[in-house]
């Protein structure tokens, strides 16, 4: 061991210095990353020399904190104000000495440099901590670190540690510099609950690029993504005093758009550019859904389009697109203004000519690589226009193609429209970005999303109005409770959807909530807070790019109070750090980079709800071993019958061909399938409800909840606190328990959920169907159900003592039938799906005969629908 050892210490040591071990640990608990980055570091040589640190960290991510450790003697940074930090740096630097500094540092991040005088024999300790909040893109939490240690090293890992609520469904890791074959044994991955880990371990031969070499193969980006469970659309999470409420829906339709590509065609574009914008552009094409609607404006020295309007993106009209685009060709200069302003207007045009569908929502893309340089080329005078004539109404999105523009006018003028910019590099893969931005935007599930909280319950909240939730994206809000004591909580996030409008709702237990946090011991406590903290800098931050005067003074510092108070390293704060030398302090100063982060999340969330209170006489339903209820009011009495089926049969509950209402069961039977007539059991396990006239279906099982207006389909689960509503009607499902459906006023049916033990050797769970009000429904109406909606009557005589002495018979006179009936009881399980309240009635035997219409056979129909 000894000898290898020894061998081993030249391959470590590089002009004189050895990095013993590097470290990068992170833990992420709710999406909230906090990653601290640790070298060590020994002078090997007999003269003192200079050792660096470096480290490139994600360009949304905040440094909060960096120490210095010289012979076992700390010293730690301090954020302050940028202007004061400047002065002691400017000092140091007069001074001849050397300090570090943050800079942008390619697409995704920055890079923060130190270096120190280290004497002979000597070992420093660098320990970099930063914290971000981690965004969710096209359905995954991306956490990227950069991995380059430049030599070799003997103690090297990566170990990150995830914490999730909500439940972890998948995790992964990669490194680009190597295959996931070459990591083997380096690389483990491993979760299950709640909890997630990877560990990246590489030995010293694991590092060499060669097995004879003696330089590092790490080098590159070393990438884990996740993703939570949504069994339930919101979560929300409370500690001390401070919430995080997370949004993404799933199972929705998405909204139908409207598109306008403005791209620039100036001189500029000449070349590589042009072919790639081209190129991304037919591959979007493939992507636009028929529903969606689209034009291209071109501006160069002045502007042209290729339709007058917008128009369907039918494959006739995309083929014709596809020829537009491959004729494309660069010419002169650069008038955005005038671009934009056409494309603004063709959509408003649309909007008020009804001319593309009411429910679609409108997005403007513009595509830049120059700053404005005819026409109208003063960026404030552009951005003005622009503003006055979106008014508002729908987001506009810059991409600025290389870096010979003025960024900061396109995402100020992006922002301040509540879209976003982002900066397209001139590289082998501009394509796959610009693509690769369409995908973000190019599936939107709701539009005009607002989430809302208890009045006078909440301060200091985050964003909670979003034009967009698109699909694969996540919407985040935070804030403060008034009162630390409220035993409850509840979250409505409302939106309007493809085809209707909804509520989500979510109620958090407080009590409960605290058990659940009790397990999280281990992650760092105040996460939410800091949570809180990191998301309201950053939009504060985003506000003051548009502010000006005293708006934008109070931005600023609010801002930089918070980044103070939280230590972290913002636009407007630097890191300081005095290090000793040649007996003389040296100042280092950590500063975050201007620019803007080019790569910043594009769209987050919205929904809405009414509780449901049974009218106190309910009239017809289904429940249980199907048992058949059927009140008659102006008798305060009951009927009821039992329906006796195979197991897969299809009933005919409800049919109005006035209204075109139809109501179907599909029966299950038990586990096991007992076939004995006489023994078995078997209720609703599906029921189908569909409107004709709205060309509407819903079908629904102890599983799930599916709607489908036409083609387009929505999917909820039983976890869902919702409500959907869309021209004429309104579902609300309320958690775990029923389903309120409304069709316009007049007619209610309501869904009861029974929900069995899941272990249960025979029982599975059914459902019960309530007909609440039905005065809406016409005479014509039928079904097992239905021909009751019309008053009928019966006579009840000769009560006399039957086979079982607790139940009379008695003899009924009903539709001109003379009927044997026994006086029992059935259960109403709409106010408790567990216990029920009795209901006392007239039992009529023999699958109801004389009482139906017909006989029970007549009402099986093939399908659900």
């Amino acid at each position: 061991m000894k000898v290898e050892d020894a061998a081993q210490a030249p391959d470590t040591v590089v002009n004189g210095i050895e990095v013993y071990s590097t470290k990068i640990s992170c833990k992420v608990t709710s999406r909230f990353a906090h990653n601290v980055v640790t070298t060590r570091a020994v002078n090997r040589a007999d003269t003192a020399k200079e050792v660096s640190f470096d480290v490139e960290l994600p360009k949304t991510a905040f440094i909060t904190n960096f120490t210095l450790t010289i012979d076992g003697v700390t010293y730690p940074g301090n954020v302050k104000e940028k202007e004061v930090a400047k002065k002691q740096y400017e000092k140091a630097v007069s001074q001849g000495k050397t300090a570090g500094l943050v800079k942008a540092s390619g697409r995704k991040l920055e890079k923060f440099t130190v270096s120190v005088n280290v004497a002979a024999g000597s070992k420093v300790t660098f320990e970099l901590t930063y914290e971000e909040l981690l965004k969710r893109h096209k359905g995954k939490y991306e956490m990227y670190l950069k991995v380059q240690p430049k030599q070799l090293v003997k103690h090297f890992e990566i170990e990150a540690d995830i914490f999730e609520p909500q439940g972890i469904s998948t995790l992964d890791a990669e490194a680009s510099f190597i295959t996931n074959d070459l990591l083997g044994s380096a690389l483990t991955k491993s979760f299950s609950g709640r909890k997630g880990r990877v560990s990246f371990k590489p030995s010293m031969d694991q590092q060499r690029s060669c097995p004879t070499c003696t330089d590092s193969l790490l080098n590159g980006d070393f990438i884990i993504t996740y993703d939570v469970n949504r069994e339930s659309p919101a979560n929300v999470q409370i500690v001390n005093g401070y919430f995080v409420h997370f949004f993404a829906p799933q199972g929705l339709p998405v909204v139908p758009k409207n598109v306008v590509f403005v791209i620039d065609v100036s001189g500029s574009m000449h070349g590589r550019k042009m072919e790639q914008t081209k190129d991304a552009l037919l591959k979007i094409l493939e992507d636009v859904k028929e529903d969606d609607y689209l034009n291209f404006i071109l501006f160069s020295g002045d502007v042209t389009t290729w339709k007058d309007t917008l128009v369907q993106a039918t494959p006739e009209n995309i083929e014709e697109a596809r020829t537009f685009v491959k004729n494309i060709d660069d010419q002169g200069m650069t008038n955005i203004n005038d671009g934009l302003l056409r494309g603004i207007s063709m959509l408003n045009k649309a909007r008020e000519e009804h001319s593309v569908p009411e429910r679609s929502t409108s997005i403007i893309i513009m595509l830049t690589d120059g700053d404005p340089n005819v026409g109208e080329s003063r960026p404030e005078k552009i951005q003005e226009n622009v503003r006055n004539a979106i008014g508002g109404k729908f987001p506009l999105y810059n991409l600025g193609f290389g870096n010979n523009l003025n960024y900061n006018f396109l995402e100020s003028m992006a922002l301040e429209n509540h879209g976003l910019a982002r900066r397209i590099y001139e590289d082998s893969d501009a394509n796959l970005q610009l693509q690769g931005f369409y995908e973000e935007v190019a599936n939107p599930l709701l539009t005009g999303v607002e989430v809302e909280y208890p009045e006078n319950a909440i301060q200091d909240l985050t964003q909670s109005a979003y034009q967009h939730f698109y699909d694969g994206s996540e919407i985040v809000v935070a804030g403060r409770l008034l009162d630390e004591d409220m035993n409850n909580f509840k979250a409505d996030v409302k939106g309007h959807g493809a085809i209707n409008d909804l509520t989500f709702t979510e109620e958090v237990d407080m009590k409960e909530m605290e058990k659940a946090l009790k397990e999280q011991d281990y992650i760092f406590g105040n996460y939410i807070e800091r949570l809180w903290a990191y998301l309201t800098i950053e939009q504060l931050l985003e506000k003051r790019k548009n502010a000006h005067g005293e708006e934008k003074e109070n931005l600023t510092a609010q801002a930089l109070d918070l980044s103070l108070k939280y230590h972290f390293v913002t636009p407007l704060t630097s890191m300081v750090v005095t290090k000793p030398e040649d007996n003389e302090d040296q100042t280092a100063i950590a500063d975050k980079p201007g620019e803007g982060p080019a790569d910043t999340e594009v769209a987050r969330s919205m929904a809405y709800l009414t509780s449901y209170q049974p009218p106190q006489t309910p009239y017809y339903y289904v429940d249980g071993d199907p048992h058949f209820i059927i009140q008659v009011p102006q008798r305060d009495d009951a009927i009821c019958f039992n329906v006796d089926e195979d197991p897969g049969t299809v009933l005919r509950l409800i049919q109005d061909p006035i209204t075109g209402l139809t109501v179907n069961g599909q029966i299950i039977g038990e586990k096991g399938g007992n076939s004995d007539s006489k023994t078995r059991k078997t209720y609703f396990g599906k029921l189908g409800i569909a409107s004709a006239h709205m060309d509407f279906r819903m079908e629904v099982t102890p599983e799930k909840i599916t709607l489908w207006s036409g083609a387009a389909q929505s999917t909820f689960s039983w976890l869902d606190t919702v409500t959907v509503t869309q021209d004429g009607l309104s579902v609300t499902i309320n958690r775990k328990k029923n389903m309120v459906v409304s069709f316009g006023d007049g007619v209610t049916f309501v869904v009861v959920l029974h929900q069995v033990w899941k272990k249960h050797p025979v029982h599975q769970d059914f459902l019960g169907f309530y007909v609440v009000d039905s005065h809406r429904m016409s005479a014509q109406t039928h079904g097992l159900l239905g021909q009751f909606f019309h008053p009928f009557d019966f006579k009840v005589s000769d009560i006399h003592p039957g086979s079982d002495p607790t139940k009379p018979d008695a003899t009924m006179v009903v539709k001109n039938h003379r009927l044997t009936v026994t006086r029992g009881s059935q259960k109403d399980y709409r106010k408790d799906a567990s216990v029920g309240t009795k209901v006392a009635c007239w039992f009529v035997h023999n699958n109801g005969q004389g009482l139906i219409d017909g006989v029970h056979s007549d009402y099986i129909v093939p399908n659900l629908f």
